[in-house]
């Protein structure tokens, strides 16, 4: 079989990036295409409708542009938009084409780190409505109990490079307070948004010190590469050239500037348009 096919990765913003670099260090001898719907971000506020909708745009897109497999590295995404992707439209699409999300290989994790099991969730309003880690979880760990955060300020923070300023402390402070305010027993909180990596160091200032905080990246990374361990029909059709293609819906220039915050690596960027 030709191993001429990319892994796609799509994200609404810029946060998908921390994703997608874990994945391919983790995995960096196969080819991969990224699409930011960087234009049409955020998406955490939209309605599950208009997230579907603009998740099978990109999906559609990224099968066009040769990907056989995509991760929706985006948990607005992978809440509204992935199990009707799966189960309703990949069948018409294509059976042999795959796509993927981050809240399942976030909850697997979880019930192995907390032994209070209090378990928290800082995540985007969309995120946090969709009540889908709760869910989740409830299957996997039924044990646990899930207290959510929503922290609406934290994406706009990161995404207009405040994300180590000090003016970001009264806001990492406010969403920590008010998430441990649930429960004094939380010791296991999930970063369920990908830019949220990028507050990292003034989450820890504020978090008590026995609590542990689990950012996605290389959980989706070791969860994909499980997965195509067990998939080979999957994994012998992809390229294994390491090569690396970036869309974005945006700007070039803008896209270009603003993904050095989550990328570390030379970026050749193309303006694409989703319908």
């Amino acid at each position: 079989m030709n191993r001429n096919r990319k892994i796609g990765i799509f994200d609404s913003g810029y946060g998908g990036l921390t994703v997608f670099e874990a994945i391919r260090r983790e995995m960096p001898q196969y080819d991969y295409v990224y699409l930011g719907d960087n234009a049409r971000a955020p998406y955490g506020t939209r309605s599950f409708d208009i997230v579907y909708e603009y998740t099978l745009q990109a999906v559609k897109k990224l099968f066009d542009l040769g990907a056989e497999l995509v991760v929706l590295a985006c948990n607005t995404a992978s809440a509204k938009a992935l199990r009707n992707i799966q189960q309703n439209d990949l069948p018409i699409i294509d059976p042999s084409k795959r796509v993927l999300g981050v809240i399942r290989p976030s909850v697997e994790a979880i019930g192995k780190y907390t032994k209070s099991r209090h378990v928290g969730v800082f995540g985007t309003q969309g995120t946090v409505d969709s009540d889908s880690y709760t869910i989740e979880i409830g299957k996997l760990w039924s044990d646990v109990k899930v207290f959510q955060q929503a922290c609406p300020m934290w994406v706009p923070l990161v995404e207009n490079g405040e994300y180590d300023s000090d003016g970001a402390d009264y806001f990492v402070k406010k969403y920590v307070d008010m998430l441990m305010w649930q429960s004094a027993d939380i010791d296991t909180i999930i970063l369920a948004c990908t830019h949220f990596p990028l507050l990292l160091p003034k989450i820890r200032k504020y978090i008590p010190e026995n609590v542990t905080l689990l950012g996605q990246g290389d959980l989706v990374a070791m969860s994909l590469k499980d997965y195509l361990k067990r998939h080979d029909d999957m994994e012998r059709r992809l390229g294994t050239g390491g090569n690396v293609e970036f869309f974005t819906t945006e700007s070039v220039g803008k896209f270009s500037m603003t993904a050095k915050l989550f990328f570390d690596g030379d970026l050749t960027v193309e303006h694409i348009t989703l319908q």
